[in-house]
């Protein structure tokens, strides 16, 4: 990442990852060179921190904010300010419509919605479960009389003066926003949407304007709970995040900016703010992270990638298999079961800025699922936090320079720390506060370890068959922890770790997808006849999603033939309760060999996810689902190439020695400046590896290797 040309370089993309304690920016200029900036969330207004984050990244670069975003082609944003807005149920007063006599179910929501995020302990004991409320209450809930089967027959015709009632009744008590969900309504869309004309015919009678969310509209799939829910996730919490990223997209602007502001959604692509289905971007920061792993995986041919992301708050796990993610199609957030096609991650409550309390009874350590977040912990003074943090650790360890965290932008307080673990760890369990400290952190480690395997080998694989990438502002502080023992082939901390899933968002393809609920069931050996048939609904449905995906890039300015169309699908074999989603091998679809086709292609993603044993076509096969991807090109982060040189380290790298706790007993671990260390060099542990927005830690009995690219590969000898 050449620091030098100042002024002839020209800034082309920008990639945010807005979390809930530090926010990454990520600036790519013309040639491929790439820089990190970081800074402090600033979470009541998240432009503040965006910004200062932004002038931090482009000074190592000599720019000035204002000289780069004028050049600036794409950004694109990632956060988690969404999600945190469902979870504190801050959301818009919104009113539901749903069948007469279904009035509450979204209030009973599913079983599952009760134990959600629970520990094991606690998912197997009733007593422990409960309801969160609604995001609609029962009181702002109507029903309309209509009913249609479940293969989209009308059983009972649309009693209009129903609907009628409905919507006058709603309108009535302010809602900000009116969500229509009728069961079944993805098999046969008309009632449903006849309910939504007349809610707009009475809304224009009463000369207000609220916003109209019909399921049908935006996730015509089955799963009346999980369709239901996500609909109502655009009116109660994707309206005002629209509205948080049109603040976002204007402070750039006023800054010189000629670019509209993107988002990371769910499925790994990127989509405008002002997209119609901006609930697709609830999660996007972690997503961010696996698609640059993806891509990085891509160019330098790692296909098998364990991804690890440890921020200030949580740790998030993702496998890559054969160079394929896994998209759920039916994920939880929130406590929520959703309808939304989902890069497949795994989320641990325990990061950086985790809280550790002792239980009362027990006094076993328990650490979060709550966190400090941005406020760091007690070793920062002021942060008003008293209970100390997994962060207050890595400065009593010695892990953390106190007078260089986020490059000296904030200063911590060893003493506060230690006092603080003292008073409520390390004296109530009778240990010193070193043994507390290092115990606390050889939990969290053995937590995450064991996580990651469980993650690896719950999918039949072996660790030795993936190579581990570790990043995010404390992955590379705990990457030996829980990667020691593990037998991975490879494990990887890029140098600008801190800000990877910024970098993965500035890789991310700017991307549309629509997903169908289809129910194709067809048997091995079925006639061609049959197989054509089959085959013509799923072209028929790739065609009606295909007109939703130009239909969105047209809102943003691109032309249909600017746009690559992708169709897929999700398959099963008939009896099993699992799909797979499958990158369709053919364009269109109408013949007896395009079944075959489409068969095959299911076949060799069953046999490589799983095993060729395991495939299981004896009573035929089953297509659940039709998805259509739309993906128009953008410029990409260049991956660094530099010759390999000596494995001494420079001396002008060595900042002197720093005491670092393990094992019970201090140790001198010699320092590095990260940025100053040549590709080729060897650095044995113990060592810590220091930059401005993380800390890669190396202890003894280890060793790391700074290949060309700029990826430290830790090794245990």
């Amino acid at each position: 990442m050449p620091l030098d040309r100042k002024s002839e370089r020209s800034v082309q993309v920008l990639g945010i990852d807005a979390g809930g304690t530090m926010t990454d920016t990520f600036f790519v200029d013309a040639d491929g060179e790439f820089v990190v900036g970081k800074a402090q969330s600033t979470p009541e207004n998240e432009a503040l921190g965006l910004i200062e984050s932004s002038r931090e990244g482009l000074a190592a670069w000599g720019l000035s904010l204002e000289d780069a975003l004028s050049s600036i082609q794409t950004g694109v944003y990632s956060g988690t300010a969404m999600l945190n807005r469902v979870v504190q149920r801050k959301g818009l007063r919104c009113g539901l419509i749903v069948n007469a006599g279904m009035e509450d179910f979204h209030r009973m929501g599913r079983a599952i919605q009760a134990y959600l995020g629970f520990a094991y302990e606690d998912r197997i004991h009733l007593n422990t479960h409960y309801y969160d409320e609604p995001l609609v209450p029962r009181h702002l809930t109507r029903g309309a009389m209509e009913r249609v089967d479940m293969f989209g027959t009308v059983v009972i015709p649309l009693r209009e003066d129903t609907a009628r009632q409905a919507a006058r009744e709603l309108i009535e008590q302010d809602v900000e926003g009116i969500v229509i969900s009728l069961l079944h309504s993805y098999k046969n869309p008309t009632h449903e949407r006849r309910v939504r004309d007349i809610v707009l015919e009475e809304l224009k009678a009463s000369g207000k304007q609220i916003p109209v969310f019909a399921s049908v509209d935006y996730y015509p799939v089955r799963k009346e709970t999980h369709r239901t829910n996500t609909t109502i996730l655009e009116a109660f919490a994707a309206e005002p995040s629209r509205q948080t990223l049109k603040k976002i997209s204007s402070a750039f602007k006023d800054n010189g900016s000629k670019f509209d502001m993107r988002v990371m959604a769910t499925h790994g692509g990127t989509i405008s703010w002002k997209a119609k289905e901006l609930a697709r971007t609830i999660v996007s920061g972690p997503i961010g992270g696996v698609i640059g792993a993806k891509y990085l995986g891509e160019v330098l041919g790692y296909k098998n990638i364990a991804c690890s992301d440890i921020g200030g708050t949580s740790f998030d796990v993702a496998l890559i298999t054969q160079s394929e993610l896994t998209i759920r199609n039916d994920p939880d957030m929130a406590r929520l079961v959703l309808s939304l096609p989902l890069v497949a991650m795994d989320s641990v409550g325990s990061g950086a800025g985790s809280y550790i309390r002792l239980d009362p009874y027990t006094k076993a350590i328990k650490l979060g699922p709550d966190s400090a977040g941005y406020r760091v912990g007690v070793c920062w003074a002021e942060s008003g936090i008293e209970t100390v943090t997994i962060s207050d650790c890595h400065v009593i360890l010695g892990y953390l320079n106190p007078d260089n965290f986020l490059g000296g932008q904030v200063k911590l307080d060893r003493q506060r720390a230690w006092d603080a673990m003292k008073e409520q760890i390390a004296d109530p369990l009778g240990l010193s506060v070193e043994e507390a400290a290092a115990g606390v952190i050889e939990l969290l480690d053995s937590e995450l370890r064991d996580y990651l395997r469980s993650m690896i080998s719950g999918k039949g694989y072996s660790p030795s068959s993936f190579t581990c990438f570790s990043y995010g502002g404390a992955g590379p502080v705990h990457t030996y922890g829980y990667t020691e023992g593990l037998g991975f082939e490879d494990v990887i901390v890029p140098a600008w770790a801190a800000g990877f899933s910024a970098f993965g968002c500035a890789a991310a393809d700017f991307e549309y997808r629509y997903d169908k609920s289809l129910d194709i069931n067809i048997p091995e050996d079925a006639p061609d006849d049959e197989k054509a048939a089959e085959a013509k609904l799923l072209d028929d449905a790739w065609q009606e999603l295909a007109q939703r995906v130009l239909e969105e890039f047209e809102l943003n300015g691109y032309s249909a033939d600017q746009v690559r169309l992708t169709p897929g699908y999700r398959m099963q074999y008939r009896g099993q309760l699992n799909d797979l989603e499958i990158e369709s091998p053919i364009k269109t679809a109408g013949r007896p060999d395009d079944w075959d086709k489409l068969v095959e292609a299911f076949n060799d993603t069953y046999g490589r996810v799983y095993a060729a044993s395991a495939r299981s076509p004896e009573l035929g096969y089953s297509v659940t689902g039709a998805i259509m991807r739309g993906t128009v090109p953008i410029p990409k982060p260049k991956i660094p190439k530099e010759e390999e040189g000596s494995p001494i380290p420079p001396e002008e790298a060595k900042l002197g020695t720093r005491k670092f706790y393990r094992h019970g007993k201090w140790v001198d671990a010699q320092l590095y400046q990260m940025e100053t260390l040549k590709p080729g060099n060897r650095i044995n542990g113990p060592a810590i590896i220091e930059s401005d927005a993380t800390t890669f830690v190396v202890p003894g009995g280890f060793e790391t290797f700074l290949d060309g690219h700029r990826l430290f590969h830790l090794k245990e000898v």
